[in-house]
C-alpha cells in the first residue's frame, strides 16, 4: 500500500498566504515609502496639478547671456517631466500648465483646442490620435502635452515685443488665472468625486511690489478656497511667496544648484500634501512678513496703518489716500496768557 502525504491543514495554508501579502506590502511600501496602496488614495478623488512658470525673457535673456547652468528650455523640459510624472502617478491626476510673461499669463496646457475629453481622459479623443506617441510606442496624452506645451512657449516667446516700460512678470494675473481654473474644474467633476488642487510656482525674476495688494488678495482667496500654493525660487528670494506658501500650508524652496532642478522638482513637489508627511522634507525658513506701503511701495517693518481700511503708510498724513478718511488730531493744549493788569495813574 502507498501511503499518501499529509497534506498542511486549511488554516497554515492560510496564514502562510497572509503573512506572503502582508511582506509584499511591507517591502513595497519600503521600496517606496511615499506612495500609499490604491485603498487608502481614493481612486475616485482628482489631484490638479497648475505648475505657474516664470517666463520673463529680460531675466532668462541675461542668465543666457551669462553663460548660465540653467536655461529657459531646460527648465521647461524639467517642467514636462514633472508634469508627465503627476499624471502617471494616477489615472485620475490632472495638469495645467501657466506661463507668467511680462505681458500676459498664458495657458501652455490645455490650450484652446483641447475638450473636455482631452482632459478627463476619455477614450477616442483627437489630441492623442493625431500625435506622434502613437507611432513611436510613447504613451499618446503625454506626448500630445509636450508638443503642445513646446508650441505655445514657442509661440509666446517669439512674439513678445519688449519696447514698452513693463518689465516686470505678471505673476498675480498668472495665480488669478489658476484659481479661476480650479474653480472651474471643480465644477465639472462628479457629484461623487473630490478635488484636491495645488499650485506651484516657479519664480525667476524679483518681486514687484506694485503687486502687493492684488498679491495678497490672490493668497486669502486660495487660502479660502483650499489651494496650496508651493513656490521654487531660481534667483533671489521672495517674500511674498513666502507669505503665500506659509499661509496656504505650502513648501517654499529656494534652488541652490540649477542642474538639479529636475531632482528638487521630483524630490519636493511631486507628493501632494498626504504623502509629504513620510518624507525628510527641506525646513522650513523664516517668512518675511513685511508690508509695501501703499504710497511709495516700498517694504516696510514700522509704519503708519489707517484705521477705516488698514492701509499701510510710511509716512504720517492727516488724511488717507485711500479712503480719505480725515483724522482728528488732538495737540496739547495752548495754555492762555494771562492778562497784565494795567496800574492806573494816581
Amino acid at each position: 500500500m502507498k501511503r499518501r502525504k499529509s497534506s498542511p491543514p486549511e488554516d497554515t495554508a492560510t496564514e502562510e498566504s497572509t503573512r506572503d501579502r502582508v511582506s509584499m506590502a511591507a517591502r513595497r511600501l519600503l521600496l517606496r515609502p511615499w506612495m500609499v496602496s490604491p485603498a487608502e488614495m481614493h481612486d475616485d478623488d482628482l489631484s490638479l496639478l497648475v505648475v505657474i512658470i516664470d517666463t520673463n525673457p529680460i531675466w532668462w535673456g541675461k542668465k543666457a547671456l551669462g553663460e548660465a547652468e540653467l536655461t529657459l528650455s531646460k527648465c521647461i523640459d524639467a517642467v514636462m517631466v514633472l508634469g508627465n510624472s503627476h499624471l502617471l502617478m494616477n489615472r485620475n491626476n490632472r495638469l495645467a500648465v501657466i506661463a507668467s510673461h511680462t505681458q500676459e499669463s498664458r495657458f501652455l496646457y490645455p490650450g484652446k483646442g483641447w475638450t473636455a475629453a482631452d482632459l478627463f481622459g476619455d477614450g477616442g479623443s483627437s489630441m492623442e490620435s493625431n500625435c506622434s506617441g502613437s507611432k513611436d510606442g510613447k504613451y499618446e496624452l503625454l506626448t500630445a502635452i509636450n508638443d503642445a506645451i513646446a508650441e505655445e512657449i514657442k509661440d509666446l516667446m517669439t512674439k513678445s515685443d519688449m519696447r514698452g516700460q513693463q518689465t516686470e512678470t505678471l505673476l498675480v494675473g498668472s495665480l488669478a488665472k489658476a484659481l479661476c481654473y480650479i474653480n472651474r474644474m471643480s465644477k465639472d467633476i462628479k457629484g461623487n468625486q473630490e478635488m484636491k488642487s495645488r499650485i506651484l510656482v516657479i519664480k525667476a525674476a524679483e518681486d514687484s511690489a506694485l503687486q502687493y495688494m492684488n498679491f495678497m488678495n490672490v493668497i486669502f482667496a486660495a487660502q479660502k478656497q483650499s489651494v496650496l500654493i508651493d513656490a521654487c525660487v531660481l534667483d533671489s528670494d521672495s517674500g511674498l511667496l513666502q507669505q503665500a506658501c506659509d499661509i496656504t500650508g505650502g513648501i517654499y524652496l529656494k534652488v541652490l544648484h540649477m542642474p538639479s532642478l529636475l531632482q528638487y522638482l521630483l524630490w519636493v513637489f511631486l507628493p501632494d500634501q498626504e504623502q509629504r508627511s513620510q518624507l525628510v522634507l527641506p525646513p522650513p525658513i523664516h517668512v518675511d512678513y513685511r508690508a509695501a506701503c501703499f504710497c511709495h511701495r516700498n517694504l516696510i517693518e514700522i509704519g503708519y496703518v489707517c484705521s477705516v481700511c488698514l492701509s499701510i503708510f510710511c509716512n504720517f498724513s492727516p488724511i488717507c489716500s485711500t479712503c480719505e478718511t480725515a483724522f482728528k488730531i488732538s495737540l496739547p493744549p495752548v495754555m492762555k496768557a494771562k492778562k497784565k493788569k494795567l496800574k492806573v495813574a494816581a
